[in-house]
């Protein structure tokens, strides 16, 4: 379910700190900081993805070229977060 032991431990403590909060179990407490990242890096990620439609539209590039572009964009943006 968790990708590494500090993800789960990162879901323990915000669902403790929820609790002591009185937060329901849709709510969650993020640190406007995470939140700001969180929002830099899908963004990458889009225009990453706008950039590939592009390339495949106009033939520039093999899909499977494409393919690994996604991933090495992705794996930049979301590696050690």
């Amino acid at each position: 379910m968790f990708c590494r032991q500090s993800c789960r431990q990162r879901e323990y403590e915000a669902r403790r700190r929820a609790a002591e909060l009185g937060l329901g179990e849709h709510e969650l407490v993020v640190a406007r900081e995470e939140l700001e990242s969180l929002r830099d890096r899908l963004f990458v990620l889009g225009c990453a993805v706008e950039d590939i439609e592009r390339e495949q539209r106009e033939g520039l590039t093999s899909a499977a070229q494409l393919l690994q572009e996604l991933l090495d964009t992705a794996r930049e943006c979301f590696n050690g977060h």
